[in-house]
């Protein structure tokens, strides 16, 4: 019952978008499929799909169109580094609380697939860009900022514009900078 469940909250999450054909080759070359990942790590899937709807683990990234969740490599390495004290130690990693708890409900989300990986430092790192780059308009300090920010992020999907409702941070902040600068 808990892949059912962790299908309807994703779609809670998400909407229900359609994945194209581009949509599910991106994520099978950027993600994991949560099945396999578990086989690899010794875990039981039915246990991680269970601490995913209590709030314990990331929500999947995408689900496939063949209804595969997609997962990121990285999925249990800050819960296998902090244990039972991931949330404490996630939401301290802002110096405001109410911040930090809103970053652990996005994180918990499955939403933040524009990292390559998922860490305070990483969430942080990209909105100092985003900010950089939204508050400089010399070409010569934006690029390094722009170039910085390619490296952080993966590409985006179609599905990802969809469920966003708008144009991602690689359309706004990548993108669109290069063709001004160019």
């Amino acid at each position: 019952m808990s892949r059912e469940e962790l299908r309807q909250r994703y779609l809670d999450i998400n909407g229900d978008h359609p994945m194209s054909e581009a949509d599910d080759a991106y994520v099978t070359r950027q993600f994991r499929v949560l099945e396999e990942l578990c086989v690899e790590q010794d875990r039981e899937v039915e246990a991680v799909r269970r601490l995913m709807l209590d709030g314990e683990l990331p929500m999947p990234g995408y689900l496939r169109s063949d209804g595969a969740e997609m997962v990121p490599a990285d999925l249990f390495a800050l819960a296998d580094e902090h244990g039972d004290g991931l949330r404490e130690w996630f939401v301290g990693q802002w110096s405001d609380v109410a911040t930090g708890n809103e970053e652990w409900d996005s994180y918990l989300s499955g939403q933040y697939v524009c990292l390559h990986s998922v860490t305070p430092t990483t969430i942080q790192r990209k909105d100092q860009l985003v900010r950089g780059i939204d508050s400089t308009t010399d070409p010569a300090e934006l690029k390094p900022l722009v170039d910085e920010l390619d490296e952080l992020e993966p590409e985006f999907t179609t599905y990802d514009r969809l469920r966003f409702g708008s144009p991602v941070s690689r359309d706004t902040h990548i993108t669109a900078v290069r063709a001004r600068l160019h």
